[in-house]
C-alpha cells in the first residue's frame, strides 16, 4: 500500500473500532476511563495548567491559519490556465488524500487524549440513580428546589427582591470550586480532582456569539471559560468543565457533577449558583412537557432569583445571533454522533439524574 492511503485508510478503521467499542463499556471504563485516561489527563494539566493563558486557544489559531493557507494555495491552483488543469485535477485527488490523512490523525487525537469517554459506562449505573421520574416527582422537587433557593437568597441579600451580586472574581471561582470537589471526593471518591488548569478562554467573545459558555479543548486538556457571563453563573460553568476534565463526557452529567460540585461548596454564593442553575432547568423542563406548567412555580420564587435569571437571558438575548444558530446545529449533530441521542437536549438531562439522586439524599 502507498504511504499516502495509509492514514485515510486508518480513518475507516478509527471509526469501526469505535462502533464496536460502544457495546463494551465496562472496558473502556476499566481500561481508558479508570486507567490510561487518568494518566493522559494529568499529565497535560500539570504541563499546561500553570501557563497563565490558553494554549488550547492558540493552538486553534495557528491551526485556523494553517488551514485558511492551504486552502487558498489549493484554490490557486484552479485558477491556472487550461493547458495546466489536466495536473490540477491529479492535484486535487492528493488533497483529498491529504484531508483525509489530517482528519485521520486528529481523530485519533480526540479520541485517545479525551472523546474515548463517550463510551463508557453511564454515570447512573455508577452512582446506582433510577433513570425514569414522574411528573409528579418532578413538580414536587422544583417545590422543594424552590424553597432552598429563596432561603439562601434572602440569607445572602437580606432582601428578596434583591438580585444576588457575585462577590468573586474569575480567579478566585477556579481557586475556590476546589473546595467543593475536595468535599464531594469526600463522599465519592470518583470524582476527586487535582492538578487544575482552568482559565478564561481567549476566544470569550466569539464564544460568546456562539452562544456557548466554555468548553474542554480536548489536545490540551484545559478547561476554557467564557469570561464574560453573568457571574452567578460562573461557578457552575466552571465545575462543569471540571468534570469534563475528569473523563465525564456526557453533557447532562457534567452537568450534574458540576452541580453536586456546587452544592458542597462551603460558600454560600456557590450554593446558590448550583441551586438556582438547577431551579431553572427544572422549570424549563416542566415547560417543555406541558405549555404554562412553569406559570404555577413563578409566584413562589423571590423577585431577586428571578431578576438574577433576567440577568441571563438578556446577557445572551443581546448577542443572538445567527452564528449561534449555526454553531448550535453543528454542535447538535456532534454530540448525537458521540453517543448523545439527545444532541443538545442532552444538556437538560441532567435532571433526570438530579430528580432521582434526591429521592434518596437529602435536598
Amino acid at each position: 500500500m502507498k504511504k499516502k492511503f495509509i492514514l485515510p485508510v486508518f480513518l475507516l478503521v478509527q471509526i469501526v473500532v469505535l462502533q464496536i467499542l460502544k457495546f463494551f463499556p465496562e472496558t473502556v471504563e476499566r481500561f481508558y476511563s479508570n486507567g490510561l485516561y487518568v494518566w493522559i489527563s494529568k499529565s497535560l494539566r500539570v504541563l499546561f495548567g500553570w501557563i497563565p493563558f490558553s494554549v488550547g486557544d492558540v493552538l486553534y489559531f495557528v491551526l485556523g491559519f494553517c488551514i485558511l493557507r492551504w486552502f487558498f494555495k489549493v484554490r490557486k491552483t484552479w485558477t491556472r490556465g487550461k493547458a495546466e488543469l489536466s495536473e490540477a485535477k491529479s492535484n486535487w485527488k492528493d488533497n483529498i488524500l491529504k484531508v483525509l490523512s489530517f482528519l485521520s490523525v486528529i481523530y485519533f487525537a480526540f479520541h485517545l487524549l479525551w472523546a474515548t469517554n463517550y463510551y463508557r459506562v453511564r454515570l447512573y449505573k455508577k452512582m446506582h440513580i433510577e433513570k425514569e421520574y414522574s411528573v409528579a416527582d418532578l413538580s414536587a422537587f422544583t417545590k422543594k428546589l424552590i424553597v432552598k433557593v429563596n432561603q439562601i437568597q434572602l440569607e445572602i441579600t437580606k432582601n428578596d427582591t434583591a438580585k444576588v451580586v457575585f462577590p468573586y472574581s474569575h480567579q478566585q471561582v477556579y481557586a475556590m470550586n476546589l473546595n467543593g470537589y475536595k468535599n464531594l471526593a469526600a463522599v465519592y471518591p470518583y470524582f476527586t480532582y487535582t492538578h487544575p488548569s482552568v482559565k478564561n478562554s481567549i476566544i470569550s467573545l466569539p464564544l460568546t456569539y456562539m452562544g456557548f459558555a466554555g468548553y474542554l479543548n480536548p489536545f490540551t486538556g484545559e478547561a476554557q471559560v467564557n469570561d464574560r457571563i453573568p457571574m452567578y453563573n460562573f461557578p457552575v460553568t466552571v465545575t462543569h468543565e471540571m468534570a469534563h476534565q475528569m473523563g465525564y463526557a456526557s453533557e447532562s452529567e457534567a452537568n450534574f457533577i458540576g452541580f453536586l460540585a456546587c452544592t458542597k461548596n462551603d460558600d454560600l454564593y456557590f450554593r446558590y449558583a448550583a441551586y438556582s442553575f438547577a431551579l431553572k432547568y427544572c422549570l424549563n423542563t416542566l415547560e417543555r412537557i406541558e405549555e404554562c406548567k412553569s406559570d404555577e412555580f413563578i409566584p413562589l420564587i423571590n423577585k431577586g432569583i428571578l431578576k438574577n435569571y433576567q440577568e441571563s437571558q438578556q446577557f445572551w438575548e443581546s448577542h443572538a445571533t445567527f452564528i449561534e444558530d449555526g454553531f448550535k446545529v453543528f454542535y447538535d449533530n456532534f454530540l448525537k454522533a458521540n453517543q448523545q441521542k439527545d444532541g443538545m437536549e442532552s444538556y437538560s438531562k441532567f435532571v433526570d439524574l438530579m430528580v432521582n439522586y434526591y429521592k434518596v439524599e437529602k435536598l
